[in-house]
């Protein structure tokens, strides 16, 4: 491909969406300046929407899922949906919540963005796990539904008491509750864990008195 072709040929080489102004500098070439000037130009003529920084989407009449967006939003960590937002996605809970949850090792934070407001979570190193792409080929990672339950509980001992109680929960299989178990187990702080496994009985019991 020539050096000095336009930047909508590279736009339209990701084969995606959503796409980065690294990533198209890096495919054409060009200094990350060039290719930000380059994008602010098709924003304004219309062709392209900035999500957030560094983050762009090809106007279409298709719409972009904000969830696109999460792999992108911070590179210091892994990061997937979780929380309340994956409960939901996995139809534990009905509500929707008004900010997409997502865990990361990254410092607690709000992002928003032109698709939706995302609330990180800190969690530490040693708990992240228990995710996988959405559907299994999706965009987007997504904690498992037990492990989502679980994260919540490990919110819930970090004094964010919102995150253990829910105003209605399916817990029917496929949900697992011996595996939600273990997984609040592996918490590895003892107080911590201790008060998130008292928790998660006395939900349990609740679900089962019903």
């Amino acid at each position: 491909m020539p050096e000095k072709a336009p930047l909508i040929t590279y736009i339209k080489k990701t084969n995606n969406p959503i796409f980065t102004t690294r990533e198209l500098s890096y495919i054409s070439h060009k200094s990350v300046s060039a290719v930000t000037q380059a994008l602010n130009t098709l924003e304004r003529q219309g062709v392209v929407d900035k999500l957030y920084r560094g983050i762009w989407s090809e106007k279409t009449h298709k719409p972009v899922s904000p969830y696109m967006l999460v792999p992108h939003l911070i590179k210091s960590s892994r990061i997937y949906v979780s929380f309340l937002s994956a409960l939901h996605l996995h139809g534990i809970i009905e509500q929707i919540p008004q900010t997409i949850t997502l865990a990361a090792t990254t410092h607690t934070k709000k992002i928003q963005t032109k698709l939706a407001t995302f609330q990180i979570h800190q969690i530490s190193p040693d708990y992240l796990f228990g995710f996988d792409w959405y559907k299994e080929s999706g965009s987007f990672l997504i904690a498992e539904p037990e492990k989502a339950f679980a994260d919540c509980l490990y919110l819930f001992t970090k004094k964010k008491k919102q995150y253990g109680y829910f105003p209605e929960l399916n817990l029917s299989k496929p949900f697992d509750i011996k595996k939600a178990e273990s997984y609040i187990l592996k918490i590895h702080d003892s107080r911590a864990r201790a008060l998130a496994l008292k928790r998660f009985k006395e939900i349990i019991e609740l679900k089962v008195l019903k």
